[in-house]
């Protein structure tokens, strides 16, 4: 059955690819990688449904989950981990989970993936409930720990979606939001770590920030809900401020502290001059969007 699998089978034009030169190599990833991108788009309609399905579980209280095993698992960590500093969510809102736990980031855990039951205990574990929405990613579409959790989501009566990289895969036919990404047989043949892997971050990506959008987490093209950890999102909220405001920094920075470092309230307060609490009010009623907090 694994056989089968588009995404193990050979690629036909690597055949040879121990007997290739440097920059041939280089130059058939980089055609077989600008595949993903076609294969992504062909995929948009299943994506704006799962982004909807999302931002209504967000409203509601609900929090996106990511589920996978080895690189699938990684790429979903690495989406959640990364929602935080860049939309001011909290840490629990957007969930990474892969099989084996955190040691499995860095580290193989043999077997974790053959488990079923693991995928029920990791969700389980965070207490999931029928309004949170759970991604399950597995480039093959059979993966066991995705399965099992993907089941128990769907006995819950939670929102579930998959990506995979194969057609017709098994959890596809779990999930009520299907996304399969076909982009073919890998440079290297089985290591979906490639193109099956850059097809999966770019929904990766497309899921995230549609949904965060959706939320009111921008002000136009701009990160409003940034949080200020390090000097370089700092500066980078000040930036935001002058872009949003067309202010200069040194007034950025002003109203920046005069709204206790939340950029959304320092440019609302600057458009509609105004104090921080009017503006924090404002904010509130708007349900967090800036643009509705102006008008």
């Amino acid at each position: 059955m694994i056989g089968s699998l588009s995404t193990e089978n050979r690629n036909q034009k690597t055949m040879n690819l121990d007997m290739m030169d440097i920059e041939t190599l280089l130059n058939v990833m980089n055609e077989e990688d600008a595949k993903v991108i076609k294969a992504v788009k062909e995929q948009i309609p299943q994506i704006k449904k799962a982004v909807e399905g999302i931002i209504c579980a967000l409203h509601n209280g609900g929090r996106l989950i990511y589920m996978g095993a080895g690189t699938s698992g990684r790429i979903g960590v690495l989406d959640a981990s990364e929602c935080p500093p860049t939309f001011g969510v909290s840490k629990k809102d957007v969930v990474g989970l892969i099989a084996g736990g955190e040691y499995a980031i860095t580290h193989p855990v043999e077997g974790a993936e053959d488990r079923k039951e693991l995928g029920v205990e990791d969700l389980k574990g965070i207490g999931l409930n029928k309004n949170d929405v759970v991604v399950g990613l597995a480039a093959s579409g059979r993966t066991p720990y995705v399965i099992g959790g993907l089941e128990y989501a769907n006995h819950i009566g939670s929102l579930t979606i998959t990506i995979s990289c194969n057609s017709n895969s098994i959890i596809s036919k779990i999930s009520q939001i299907p996304i399969e990404v076909l982009c073919g047989p890998e440079v290297l043949t089985g290591s979906t770590r490639l193109k099956a892997g850059t097809a999966q971050k770019l929904i990766c990506n497309m899921l995230s920030t549609a949904s965060m959008v959706g939320i009111g987490k921008t002000y136009s093209n701009l990160m409003v809900d940034v949080q200020l950890s390090n000097e370089k999102l700092v500066d980078r909220a000040k930036r935001i401020v002058m872009e949003a405001t067309q202010c200069d920094y040194d007034i950025a920075s002003h109203f920046l502290k005069l709204a206790k470092n939340n950029p959304k309230i320092a440019i609302v307060m600057l458009l509609k001059e105004i104090d921080y609490v009017e503006a924090a009010v404002r904010l509130k009623k708007a349900n967090g969007f800036v643009r509705k907090a102006i008008e």
